[in-house]
C-alpha cells in the first residue's frame, strides 16, 4: 500500500466512525471491489475498524415472492428509526447476468428509508456467488455498525441457499409467509421454516385478517411437527401489515426477547464465534478459487479438462485433482 493510500485510508476509517455517509458508502464500495490491492486496503481497514463492530441487532429477513418483504422492511425500519435507532437495510439483489449489476433498484421499493436521515439503504448485486448472497456483504455489515448502526437489516434473494447464507450471516432470522397458509404450506421448503427463529404472516389487513389468522395457525401446526431446535426458544408466529403497520411493533418485540434468551442461554456469543470461524473458511475458498481461475496454466488446461469431463472419458475426482497438482496443492 502507496503512503498516500494508506492516508486516504486512515481517512475513511475515521468518516465512517464519525457515521459519514458519504464515508461509509465509498468504504463499502471498496470492500466490494474485486482488485487484489483494493481487497488488501479494505482487509486493513476492516481490521482497523473491527473494534467497533458486532453492537448491533443483525437480522435476516426472507420470504415468499410476493410476500412484501421491502415493504416490511420500509415500514419495520421507519418504526424502529422513530424509536431514536440507526438502521442499515442491506438488500442483496439478484445480479444481471450482462452487467453483473443490481436490477431491483431497493430504494425506490423503500421510499420512507430511503429519505430517512436515521436509515441507510445499500443494494449490492449478488455477483453469481452461492444462494445469491452478495459475497462482501459481512464486511458491508460490518462497516455499518462501525458506522453506529445499531440495527442491521439483511434481506435475501429469497431463491436457492440464500435464506442459509443469511441465517449464518445474522443473530435473528425472519420468514415473512402470506395468508391463504393451505396450499402455500405444501409448497414452501421445510428447510426455511427448519431456519425460522420468528414466522410472520403478512398482509393481516381488512378482509384478509381471518386468512391471515388461519395461515399463522397452519405454521404454528408445522413447526410444532419440526420441533424446537433450541430449548430455550420455540419460533413464535404473528401475523401484521406491512400496509397499516399493525403488529409491527410485536414482531420486533420477538426479534428483542429473542436475542434476550439466546444471550441468557450463553448462545448469543457462541453463535456470533462460530460465524466468524466460517467466515474465515469462507474467504480461504474464496482465495483458493481465485487462485485456480487466475492460474495461466489452469486456464490453458481448463477447456480440455471439462470437454474431458463432460463427454465422461475423465472422472470429475481426477480431473481436480490435475487442477490442484497444477497449483501445487
Amino acid at each position: 500500500m502507496t503512503g498516500q493510500h494508506h492516508l486516504d485510508d486512515a481517512k475513511l476509517a475515521e468518516g465512517v466512525l464519525k457515521g459519514e455517509r458519504a464515508a461509509l458508502a465509498r468504504a463499502i464500495t471498496l470492500v466490494e471491489s474485486r482488485r487484489s490491492d483494493h481487497r488488501q486496503r479494505a482487509h486493513a481497514m476492516l481490521q482497523k475498524l473491527l473494534p467497533h463492530t458486532g453492537k448491533a441487532f443483525r437480522v435476516g429477513i426472507t420470504g415468499v415472492p410476493g410476500v412484501g418483504k421491502s415493504t416490511t422492511i420500509d415500514t419495520l425500519g421507519s418504526l424502529l428509526t422513530a424509536r431514536g435507532h440507526k438502521v442499515a437495510v442491506l438488500a442483496v439483489d439478484p445480479s444481471s447476468t450482462r452487467t453483473g449489476g443490481s436490477i431491483l433498484g431497493d430504494k425506490t421499493r423503500m421510499s420512507q428509508l430511503a429519505v430517512d436521515p436515521r436509515a441507510f439503504i445499500r443494494p449490492s448485486p449478488s455477483g453469481g456467488t452461492l444462494g445469491g448472497i452478495a459475497a462482501k456483504t459481512r464486511e458491508t455489515m460490518l462497516l455499518c455498525e462501525a458506522a453506529g448502526f445499531d440495527v442491521v437489516l439483511v434481506e435475501t434473494v429469497g431463491v436457492g441457499q440464500s435464506e442459509t447464507t443469511v441465517a449464518e450471516l445474522t443473530d435473528t432470522f425472519l420468514v415473512l409467509m402470506l395468508p391463504g397458509a393451505g396450499d402455500e404450506l405444501q409448497g414452501i421448503k421445510k428447510g426455511v421454516l427448519e431456519l425460522a427463529d420468528i414466522v410472520a404472516v403478512n398482509k393481516a389487513d381488512g378482509d384478509n385478517i381471518p386468512r391471515a389468522r388461519a395461515a399463522a395457525g397452519e405454521y404454528r401446526a408445522a413447526l410444532h411437527l419440526l420441533g424446537a431446535r433450541q430449548s430455550y426458544w420455540s419460533p413464535p408466529v404473528l401475523t401484521y401489515s406491512a400496509l397499516t403497520g399493525d403488529g409491527m411493533a410485536e414482531v420486533w418485540e420477538q426479534v428483542e426477547l429473542h436475542r434476550q434468551k439466546c444471550e441468557a442461554a450463553g448462545h448469543f456469543a457462541a453463535n456470533r464465534q462460530a460465524q466468524q470461524v466460517r467466515w474465515m473458511w469462507t474467504l480461504l475458498n474464496e482465495k483458493l478459487t481465485e487462485r485456480v481461475t487466475n492460474d495461466p496454466t489452469v486456464k490453458a488446461r481448463l477447456p480440455g479438462l471439462e470437454r474431458a469431463v463432460a463427454a465422461g472419458t475423465l472422472a470429475p475426482s481426477m480431473a481436480a485433482a490435475e487442477i490442484a497438482g497444477l497449483i501445487g496443492l
